[in-house]
Formats: C-alpha cells, structure tokens, sequence
C-alpha cells in the first residue's frame, strides 16, 4: 500500500531549492512520522533508514545510505525563504531559515536522523487549512527534483483541474531554480519544464500541459492544465468503478470521514480532514472505490441512471 504524503500548501508554494535526493528524503521522514504514529512535532529526531530509502526508490542498501547522509548534510545548509509578518511593522517580509538543524549518522545500522527546523514542522503537518496530499508512489519514479515539484504545485490544483497564470519568476522559484540558472527562455524550457512535464506524464498518475502566456509579444506567464490518467483497473472494471467528479470526491469524501461505521479505519492521529483526504484518493483508486459503495448512499450520493 502506497503511503501519503501531506505537505501544508504554504511549504510547496515557498520559494526554496532542493536537490533530488534532499526531496526525497524528506518525503520519507513524513511519511515514516505518520506510519509510527508518532508524527512530528518540533524538536523531533526523525529516523528514515537505508533500506526504505534503497526499496522507495530501487537502489542499493550502501548507495542508498550515502545518499541519505549527503541529503542531511544538504539540508543543515540549504535555506527556505517564505514571507511572514515583520516583529516591528506587521509588513509581510521575506525570512530564511535552514531547513533542518540537527543531524546524525549510524552506519552500522544504516540509520540516519534529521530534525527539521521549528518553521518546516508546522507547514508540514499543518492540515487544517489547505494542504495537498498524494501518495508516495506517485514520484518514486522522478529523477528530476524539478519534475517532484512540478508535480506538488499542481496537485494543489487537482480539484480545479488547471493551475492559475504564474509569472515567470515565481513558477522558476516554485520549481526551485535558482536566480542564476537558465536565464534564456529556450534553456529554461529545456532544461526545466519539457524535462519536468515529460517525467510527470510518463511516471505518474497526471497527464500535464503547458500554456505560455504573452505580453506584447514577450513570454512572461505560465499555467498548467492536466488530468487524472485511466488506471488499467478502470478500463476492466468499468461496470463496478463509479465515475465521480473532483467536486463529488471532495464532497463525499468529507461526509464518509465522518461515518461511525468507518470511524475505526482512520490512521491513529489522523485528523478529520486527513483521513478524508485518504478516503478521497481511494475513491479515484478502481482497486479501492467498491469498499465505499454501500456508505455513499447513506451521505447523499446517487449515481446517475445509465
């Protein structure tokens, strides 16, 4: 069972540049919170081991390690710039923080612990307000730290179907290039987004495109459009997968959380909104959906007459 992944859409919209590995690594560490159960906290050492690392993303244990202890090398050192109010004027400014503050290694049991800084923890598992969610399958397959992001910015997106105009500068820092990296538009498409949209098309669940938008002749926005691909399960079992629409899911997923009958499979900790985040991507799962049938009905659901 693939696990998720809940991310606050204040850290994904933050303007930060993380290398592959450093991304993956922290996916891991979320996700390795939520499945123990402990979560995270401030002040928390999390533990992510090899192995995880290595069956995740199908490498060895010894490279998986080096990889890990480099990734929180690199995240004591790289920086998360987001805006906030300023202690004297109440004027949104710019602060810099490191990502994490605290690291260790324990080669001979392939561990390696990280605690991230006192402002990524609440971005992270903040989950009252809005937050994106997906499983962690959906970018084993990303070799692009650009393409992991690409995909994050959009899912925040996924009820709408389509993402709003970006600015040139803001999608590069969304996509976390950095100021000094493929100035030229033709390198940009090149290096970033072509390389970013081929990979989140070919290895996950979206099918992406892009739209450029000018102003007197001179590329100065761009938006996204996708769709959910048609899983080879829902091409066989059409007969039984309810076709819903993101609306429907957001709406039933909300009132099916909320069901005493499945009160009991909510995640130790897991919040009412989380748990219908994970109700609502099982609802999109052909393999997953049938288990709810008998519920949707009960909160209001009627499928149309065929």
């Amino acid at each position: 069972m693939s696990e998720l992944v809940v991310k606050d859409n204040g850290l994904i919209n933050a303007s930060y540049s993380l290398g592959l590995a450093e991304q993956r690594l922290i996916l891991l560490a979320i996700v390795e919170a939520r499945r123990s159960g402990k979560g995270l906290a401030e002040g928390s050492l999390l533990t992510v081991h090899a192995k995880d690392y290595a069956k995740q993303y199908n490498t060895d244990i010894d490279t998986a390690y080096q990889v890990l202890k480099d990734a929180a090398d690199a995240l004591m050192t790289k920086l998360i710039r987001y805006k906030a109010k300023s202690p004297m004027t109440g004027r949104l400014i710019e602060f810099k923080e490191p990502w994490a503050n605290k690291s260790a290694y324990e080669p001979d049991l392939g561990y390696v612990y990280i605690r991230f800084s006192d402002v990524v923890v609440p971005l992270i598992t903040r989950l009252e307000s809005q937050f994106t969610s997906y499983k962690i399958d959906n970018v084993s397959n990303l070799t692009s730290g650009y393409a992991i992001r690409l995909y994050e910015t959009i899912c925040s997106w996924r009820e709408v179907g389509k993402t709003p105009k970006y600015q040139l500068e803001d999608i590069r820092g969304k996509l976390g290039v950095e100021p000094e990296q493929y100035n030229t538009m033709s390198n940009f498409k090149a290096r970033v987004l072509k390389t970013a949209i081929k990979q989140v098309n070919e290895h996950t669940d979206l099918t992406v495109q892009y739209e450029q938008h000018k102003t007197a002749n001179k590329i100065t926005a761009i938006s996204f459009s996708f769709k959910h691909k048609k899983s080879d399960e829902q091409s066989t079992n059409d007969d039984s997968y309810i076709k819903m629409t993101d609306s429907q899911i957001k709406l039933f997923s909300s009132k099916l959380a909320l069901l005493n009958e499945l009160g009991s499979n909510a995640p130790i900790g897991a919040s009412v909104s989380d748990y219908a985040e994970i109700i609502a991507n099982e609802l999109r799962d052909t393999r997953k959906q049938e288990r709810y049938h008998k519920y949707l009905s009960k909160v209001g659901y009627q499928q149309p007459k065929k």
